[in-house]
């Protein structure tokens, strides 16, 4: 049977105004269990942690980071799609291992490898990527691949603003985790924007 594979891609921070971007890519299994899958922004912080737990386990996945200052340079589109390539390399690469500990026959070119990949993606912009793909919005309350990439990368970068609250703890960024909530833009007018603001937004 021709080998046939699915790739989710989505991101996590286009609207905070701090902090990085990130973005996931994942292929599931036939045998993973969609049912705790959704959205992430519709999950619980617990179930997102324990759905990214199964999906690091058992899917094959990437992750794209892309910080504050390179979005400030690129603009947060541009940034998007970056961050969905960097996640969408990272999986290929990871690709052939997963494969083989899943007993699945793997192309040995990396040509034919990407010509079995179809890629969907949350939005109306897509990236720029080896494998045919698509955009489509609500993509992620749709399709299982697209809720992993989502949950994964909105995982990821809760754990980092979780980080830099550490290290800037009076702009209280393990709370609000970088969005424009009404006590994160006060306290940057009142002692100005932290070492990770995004110049190029409003604050």
């Amino acid at each position: 049977m021709q080998l046939s594979l699915t790739c989710g891609l989505d991101e996590a921070g286009r609207g905070p105004i701090a902090g990085p971007l990130t973005a996931g890519s994942v292929i599931l299994p036939a045998d993973f269990p969609v049912e705790i899958l959704n959205d992430s922004k519709k999950l619980s912080e617990k179930k997102r942690d324990a759905a990214e737990k199964i999906i690091m386990e058992k899917a094959c996945w990437g992750i794209g980071i892309v910080d504050h200052e390179t979005i400030d340079r690129i603009n947060i589109l541009q940034a998007s799609m970056y961050a969905m390539k960097i996640a969408y390399e990272m999986m290929v690469a990871r690709l052939p291992a997963w494969l083989a500990s899943r007993n699945i026959p793997c192309p040995e070119r990396e040509e034919e490898l990407v010509s079995v990949i179809s890629a969907i993606t949350d939005g109306t912009s897509c990236p720029d990527i080896s494998c045919a793909v698509r955009c489509e919005p609500k993509a992620d309350g749709k399709y299982p691949e697209v809720m992993a990439a989502s949950i994964i990368a909105k995982v990821e970068r809760d754990k980092m603003m979780t980080e830099f609250d550490a290290m800037y703890p009076e702009y209280g960024y393990a709370k609000h985790k970088g969005y424009p909530t009404k006590a994160h833009r006060e306290i940057c007018h009142k002692i100005g924007p932290s070492p990770i603001q995004r110049r190029s937004f409003n604050y």
